[in-house]
C-alpha cells in the first residue's frame, strides 16, 4: 500500500481527474496534459478504451465471462474504510460499482468443435510420392499454422483453388505412376473448415470492437489527429468499397465520379441524372430555390420528386447520405454533401479504418497525455464523491482503496452515474453483432476489401442496418476469415434486431460443423449485445455538482463527431482560455537546453494537408514517429505487427 499512496500523494490536487478510459474522456485528457495541467486517469477495468474497447478473440471470451459474472452477483456498494474520511461540511455521492452499459449478450458458436481441420474439397486419395515441398506441406497437413513469426498481412493460409491454373495441371496429377522428377506443378490449395479451435488458437490475430465505427476523411477525427500529432501512433487504411443489399441482392455502390461512369449496373441515363443530382448537392446551399417548398418534408420525398429512379433513390438515400425515413430535406441534404467533401482526401470512398480496430484510437489519446505527464491508474475504482455542503461542488473522491485523492475539476462517463443521480431517463440502445464468417458477402478479385454495407429495413418497422466487413488486411481477424460488425437503433433485443439480416446474408448453420451453402458465407461465431446509447443526455439530466462533468457512451452514428463535439465542449468548460488539442512537437522537433527545457518544434499547418490516395489503399494522417520510451500507458495490440502500411505524409511549416 506504501506504493499507492505514493502515487496518490504525487496525484493529489491534480487539475483534472477522469473516470474512464472512452474516447471522450481520453481526449479531454490528453487536451488537458497538452496544455500543462496535472491530470490523473483511473479506470475500474484491466483494459483502455471501455466501451470502445478491442479485444483479441480470447480476451473477449474473458470480457464475456466477466459481464455474466457481474450480472449474476450485484455487489453493493462497498463502505467499510472511507467513511472515516469524510470531514464535517461534506456530503457523499456514491457512483454505481456495476457496468450497466450492456445488456442482452447472447453468443452462438457455429464452427466445428472437432480437433481436425476437414477440407470442403476431397483432397487426391494418393499424393505424389516424395514431395518434400513446403507449400505441399502447408496444404496436405491438418495442423498447418503460420509461425508465430511470420508477418500478419501474408496471404491467407487457406485458399480455394487458384482459378489461373493450368489446364493440364489435374490431368498430371492423375497420373500418379508418372516420377515426380518429371512432375513441374504448382501446389494446390484447398479452403478448409475453420474450427473452433482454429479460431482461439489464432485469437491473437483478431481484434474485435465493441463499438463499430468510421472515420470520415474530413471529419472532425481525422481533423484533431492531424492537428494535434497524435496520428503519429496509429495507421489507417482506407475502406475500399460502399456496397448495399437490395431484394437481397448484394452490389456495390458507385460513389465516386470514376464509380458513376464505370459501373455496368446504372444505364447510361442514370449514370447523367446521378452526376447532376450529386454536383447539386455539392454546393446545394447557393440554389435554394430546389429545396425550399420541401424544407418541411422528408428527404426521401425530395428525392422522389427529383424523378430519380429507384435504382438511384435507393442508392442515395441509404448508401450515400445513409439518413432514416424521418429526416428533413435540408438535413438529407447536408449528409450527402458531407459525404461527397470526404471523397478523394485519401481514396476512393470517403472512410478510414484504424489498423488493429477502433480501441486503437482511445489509446493514442492516452499516449499523448501520459508523453506530457498524464498518470493512468487501471484496475482502480472510485467508491464515491465528496461534496463540499457550503459550496455544491465536489471536492474529492474516495477509491477502493479508502484513498481520498483532491482534484478542481472530475470527468465521469455515464456508466458510473447510479439512476437516482440522472433526472431523465435513459430509453435509448444500440444493437450490435459481431460476425466471424469464412468469406465475404461480395467476393471480388481482391480477398483484402474493407466494405461498409449498408441494408435498408427488411419491413416497415424494423430498423436500417449498417454493416462494416473487415478482412485480414486490417489486422482485426486472422487470414481465411472476414470480422463483421453489424449496428442499429434498437427497437428490441440485439438479436430480434440483427438476426434477420444475419440469416439473409449469411449461412447459419443449424449445428456446428454443418456443411456450408455455396452461395452465401458461413457464420462461424456470432455475439449480439445492446449498448445503451445516452448521447440524448446534457448536464442538465444529471442531478450533480457543477464540477463533475458526465461523457456520455458511444451513439449510434457512423462517424464521430458527436464524440469530439463533447470532449471539446467539457474542456472548454473546464479551461476556457486555453487551446484545445495544440500540436505536438514531433520528437525530432525537440531541441534540449542545459537545464533540460524543451523547446516546442514546429506544429502542423492543415492547410498543407497532402491530400491523395496511399499506395493499396493503407493510409496514414502522418510519419508514424514513436512516443518517448517508457511513456506510453499501455503497449499497442499493434506492436507485434512486423512490416508497416505506407503513409501520407502531413508537411510542417517551414
Amino acid at each position: 500500500m506504501n506504493a499507492l499512496e505514493d502515487l496518490m500523494a504525487v496525484c493529489d490536487n491534480a487539475c483534472c481527474l477522469c473516470l474512464f478510459s472512452g474516447l471522450t474522456e481520453s481526449v479531454i485528457a490528453a487536451a488537458c496534459s497538452r496544455v500543462g495541467q496535472r491530470v490523473l486517469h483511473l479506470d475500474r477495468r484491466n483494459y483502455y478504451a471501455g466501451n470502445w474497447a478491442s479485444f483479441t478473440f480470447n480476451g473477449l471470451l474473458s470480457w464475456i465471462d466477466e459481464y455474466k459474472t457481474q450480472q449474476e452477483v450485484l455487489n453493493p456498494e462497498l463502505e467499510q474504510g472511507w467513511r472515516d474520511k469524510i470531514e464535517e461540511g461534506e456530503d457523499v455521492l456514491c457512483l454505481s460499482s456495476v457496468e450497466s452499459s450492456i445488456s442482452n449478450l447472447e453468443v452462438f458458436s457455429y464452427a466445428s468443435r472437432h480437433e481436425a481441420v476437414e477440407d470442403y474439397f476431397t483432397c487426391p486419395s494418393k499424393e505424389p510420392r516424395g514431395s518434400t515441398t513446403e507449400d505441399q506441406d502447408t496444404v496436405c497437413r491438418d495442423d498447418s499454422t503460420p509461425g508465430d513469426d511470420e508477418p500478419q498481412h501474408q496471404e491467407p493460409e487457406y485458399k480455394l483453388t487458384s482459378d489461373t491454373q493450368e489446364p493440364h495441371q489435374s490431368e498430371e496429377y492423375e497420373k500418379e505412376q508418372e516420377p515426380i522428377s518429371n512432375q513441374v506443378e504448382s501446389p494446390i490449395e484447398m479452403k478448409r473448415k475453420i474450427t473452433y479451435a482454429k479460431l482461439v488458437k489464432e485469437g491473437r490475430r483478431f481484434n474485435i470492437d465493441l463499438v463499430s465505427k468510421l472515420l470520415y476523411s474530413r471529419g472532425l477525427l481525422v481533423d484533431l489527429l492531424i492537428k494535434s500529432n497524435v496520428s503519429r501512433y496509429a495507421e489507417f487504411k482506407n475502406v475500399s468499397r460502399i456496397v448495399t443489399c437490395r431484394t437481397s441482392k448484394v452490389e456495390q455502390v458507385p460513389c465516386s465520379r470514376a464509380d458513376v461512369f464505370g459501373s455496368k449496373q446504372l444505364t447510361m441515363v442514370e449514370k447523367r441524372m446521378l452526376m447532376k443530382f450529386l454536383t447539386f448537392c455539392l454546393d446545394f446551399e447557393q440554389h435554394p430555390e430546389e429545396f425550399q417548398e420541401f424544407s418541411e418534408k422528408s428527404f426521401w420525398e425530395y428525392l422522389r420528386s427529383k424523378n430519380l429512379t429507384e435504382n438511384l433513390q435507393h442508392f442515395v438515400f441509404h448508401s450515400i447520405a445513409m439518413v432514416n425515413q424521418e429526416t428533413l430535406t435540408e438535413e438529407g441534404l447536408k449528409a450527402t454533401q458531407h459525404f461527397l467533401q470526404c471523397l478523394g482526401r485519401y481514396g476512393n470512398t470517403p472512410f478510414l479504418f484504424p489498423l488493429y480496430g477502433l480501441g486503437e484510437i482511445p489509446q493514442c489519446f492516452c499516449r499523448m497525455c501520459a508523453v506530457f505527464g498524464g498518470i493512468y491508474c487501471l484496475r482502480h475504482s472510485v467508491q464515491c464523491l465528496v461534496v463540499d455542503k457550503e459550496s455544491g461542488k465536489c471536492k474529492a473522491v474516495i477509491d477502493t482503496h479508502g484513498q481520498r485523492i483532491s482534484c478542481s475539476h472530475f470527468v465521469v462517463e455515464d456508466g458510473y452515474i447510479r439512476e437516482e443521480q440522472r433526472t431523465r431517463a435513459v430509453n435509448r440502445h444500440i444493437s450490435r453483432a459481431v460476425v466471424i464468417t469464412d468469406r465475404s458477402v461480395l467476393p471480388s478479385e481482391s480477398d483484402q476489401q474493407i466494405s461498409l454495407v449498408t441494408v435498408p429495413p427488411l419491413e416497415p418497422s424494423s430498423p436500417a442496418v449498417r454493416m462494416v466487413e473487415l478482412s485480414s488486411s486490417s489486422m482485426t481477424c486472422m487470414p481465411g476469415t472476414y470480422l463483421v460488425h453489424l449496428t442499429c437503433s434498437s427497437s428490441g433485443s440485439a438479436r430480434e434486431d440483427l438476426a434477420p439480416v444475419i440469416s439473409r446474408l449469411f449461412h447459419v448453420p443449424s449445428c456446428p460443423g454443418e456443411e456450408p451453402e455455396i452461395e452465401k458465407p458461413t457464420a462461424l461465431w456470432v455475439m449480439y449485445f445492446n449498448m445503451r446509447d445516452t448521447s440524448s443526455l446534457d448536464s442538465s439530466c444529471y442531478s450533480l455538482p457543477s464540477n463533475v462533468h458526465v461523457c456520455t457512451g458511444p451513439d449510434a452514428s457512423l462517424g464521430h463527431d458527436y464524440s469530439i463535439k463533447l470532449a471539446e465542449s467539457v474542456f472548454h468548460q473546464l479551461l476556457p482560455d486555453e487551446e484545445f488539442c495544440p500540436p505536438a512537437p514531433n520528437p525530432e522537433d525537440i531541441i534540449y537546453d542545459g537545464n533540460g527545457a524543451q523547446v516546442e518544434g514546429p506544429g502542423f499547418d492543415e492547410a498543407g494537408l497532402a491530400e491523395g490516395v496511399g499506395t493499396e489503399g493503407n493510409s496514414g494522417l502522418q510519419q508514424n514517429n514513436q512516443p518517448a520510451e517508457g511513456m506510453e500507458p499501455a503497449e499497442s495490440s499493434g506492436s507485434v505487427a512486423q512490416g508497416t502500411t505506407s503513409e501520407l505524409e502531413v508537411p510542417t511549416k517551414e
